[in-house]
């Protein structure tokens, strides 16, 4: 097959098994095996994991709303079509302290496993450092 369509309204979503945010994993619903893709959809005060990878840089692509993100020790404002590569290492969260939900694309290469659910306690340590529900501070609770 040369190519393969997922029509928008054939998209599976579910929310994310650590923070519950909306997301659509593209790749696997295409077929696709050398590289991975989900749309993440962070509502009003939502965050994703603040996570690192052993081998997976992600390009993220933010499509709607107003982009927030700490790479590493940056704290990032984004605009729509604007775009974040991170390397494997570097420490990255997304989250959304606005008013306005945010639609990003992330696409990652290599794909590698992402079941939270069937990770060792070692895995989790060196993917998640704080934590897997580790929060920002623009949106820690007291």
């Amino acid at each position: 097959m040369s190519h393969c369509v997922l029509a928008a309204a054939d998209a599976y979503w579910r929310p994310s098994n650590q923070m519950g945010v909306a997301n659509t994993d593209l790749a696997k619903q295409l077929g696709a095996t050398t590289v991975g893709a989900r749309m993440w959809r962070l509502t009003p005060g939502q965050a994703s994991t603040r996570h690192r990878h052993a081998d997976q840089a992600e390009l993220y692509v933010l499509l709607e709303g107003t982009g927030r993100m700490r790479a590493g020790d940056e704290l990032l404002t984004l605009e729509p079509l604007s775009a974040v590569h991170v390397d494997a290492e570097t420490v990255r969260q997304l989250f959304n302290d606005t008013e306005a939900d945010a639609l990003w694309l992330v696409v990652v290469a290599p794909p590698e496993a992402a079941n939270t659910l069937e990770m060792t306690e070692e895995q989790l340590r060196f993917l998640y450092p704080g934590g897997p529900k580790a929060l920002p501070p623009e949106l820690a609770r007291d």
